[in-house]
């Protein structure tokens, strides 16, 4: 039987009060992920348990490597579905503490009704118990969304995407709406080998007004489909370049050439501002992310491209440049509402205290240290982070939970983390630390699982 039990993470009972009548019910808005909202719409039944389970998840992946897997039985076109399965099942056994450990197990429970623990002992009747659930239950990509209580999901989009798989999908009448977050991250990143085939896309862009004029245009169609989420990712912040620096830069590149780091960082220092100040004038939330050192192994990224699970945290301290855009930003009435993602813990503190300069009326929490993120998305993590919050913050203007995932078995992390929020307060009252009053502490849950996210995103 599985080691997840009715009170997990809870470790007292005001928690387990807590979560069980004030969070567990609630409904969930995911706001940003990077599920394909074309196999939402295609709504295909899954063939086995390793299509829902494994084909994509590069969390799992890493973890399968750090346990020293061939990478054949990871990614590899000659092992397969089942021997892949297996064998992440044997690596998830001795996983303790991962953050794995937990989801897969309640995964398991909460999509196939099956408690077994996951290890290489069980793997052959897990593989089994599960496909037989799926074959009888015809599970499909809308069946676990809606079993999972999501109301709305925010999907990643890049800036040139087809738009016409969400109208499509909102013709369906799921019980949920799917929108896509704007993300220009491939038109950011100039250094980039394809660079100028992304420019392509959108369309005659030979100067940088021009370039500025699509990607306006572009955010349009977005906003006519529902978008009021955009992304924005960098390894940091960069300083804001003049235009005519970038232009220089933008112009070297689309005649086919390279261009130095310093380049780059002017080019991106500029657009990032050009950005912001877009999404102020649309009244587009931005969802900013920092701290991640992408594509680390060369090898890996040539033999299986982009998002496999070679990314890590990066060191770089950007909160003084941080500072600068936001207040120049804001000085000219241009900073939208903005969620700053942290992938580097010992920046917590800093960026928590910054945001806390530019709040304004325009929004409960304008400002947001978003929730802990990627590699952080774990007990440590997110116990660090509520700690960090609270400490500097506001908890009551906090956003809370998201996925980021490309798996649709996610949505329990969504549990994990509110078992977590539970028991933070529960351990704050049962201490004496906080008030006593439950009902108004639940409120607050309720705000932080569900209501804050989807007044502050326009829902």
């Amino acid at each position: 039987m599985s080691y997840i039990k009715e009170n997990f993470l809870l470790t007292n009972k005001t928690a387990e009060k807590l979560y069980f009548t004030y969070a567990k019910d609630m409904p969930i808005f995911d706001y940003h992920c990077h599920l394909p909202e074309k196999q939402i719409l295609e709504n295909k039944p899954f063939n086995d348990v390793f299509e829902i389970w494994l084909a994509g998840d590069h969390y799992k992946w890493r973890l399968m490597r750090n346990y020293g897997v061939n990478e054949e039985f990871i990614t590899g076109k000659t092992t397969s579905n089942k021997e892949k399965f297996l064998t992440y099942c044997r690596v998830l056994g001795t996983a303790f503490g991962n953050p794995l450990y937990h989801w897969s197990q309640v995964e398991l429970k909460e999509f196939f009704n099956c408690e077994i623990e996951i290890n290489e002992e069980n793997a052959e009747l897990i593989w089994d118990w599960c496909n037989d659930y799926i074959r009888l239950n015809g599970i499909t990509p809308q069946k676990l969304i809606e079993q999972s209580n999501v109301t709305h999901l925010f999907t990643t989009n890049e800036i040139f995407d087809d738009l016409s798989t969400f109208p499509a999908i909102a013709k369906k009448g799921y019980k949920f709406k799917v929108i896509p977050a704007f993300r220009a991250d491939k038109i950011m990143n100039i250094e980039a080998a394809q660079y100028n085939e992304f420019i392509e896309k959108l369309g005659a862009v030979s100067a940088l007004n021009d370039l500025e004029e699509k990607i306006e245009q572009r955010l349009q169609a977005f906003i006519e489909v529902g978008t009021t989420a955009a992304d924005v990712a960098l390894q940091r912040v960069y300083p804001i370049a003049e235009k005519s620096a970038a232009e220089v830069v933008f112009a070297k590149r689309r005649k086919g050439e390279a261009v130095t780091e310093e380049e780059s960082e002017i080019f991106k220092g500029y657009l990032t501002y050009f950005l912001f100040k877009l999404y102020a004038k649309y009244g587009i939330a931005t969802e900013l992310h920092i701290g991640a050192m992408r594509n680390n192994n060369a090898q890996m990224l040539e033999k299986l491209g982009l998002d496999t699970g070679f990314d890590s945290i990066a060191e770089d301290n950007s909160i003084k440049l941080m500072s600068r855009l936001f207040d120049r930003l804001n000085k000219e009435n241009s900073l939208p509402k903005t969620i700053v993602f942290n992938l580097n813990p010992k920046m917590n503190a800093e960026i928590m205290t910054l945001i806390g300069c530019f709040q304004s009326d325009e929004a409960k929490g304008k400002i947001q240290y978003g929730p802990a993120w990627w590699f952080l998305d774990n007990k440590v993590g997110m116990e660090k982070h509520l700690e960090d919050l609270t400490a500097t913050g506001h908890i009551g203007a906090f956003v809370g939970m998201l996925t980021d995932s490309r798996s649709l078995l996610s949505y329990p992390r969504h549990h994990y983390f509110r078992r977590i929020l539970c028991n933070y307060f529960g351990g704050m009252m049962e201490r004496g630390e906080m008030t006593q009053d439950e009902k108004l502490v639940g409120e607050v849950i309720k705000d932080i699982c569900y209501r804050n996210s989807i007044a502050y995103l326009n829902m």
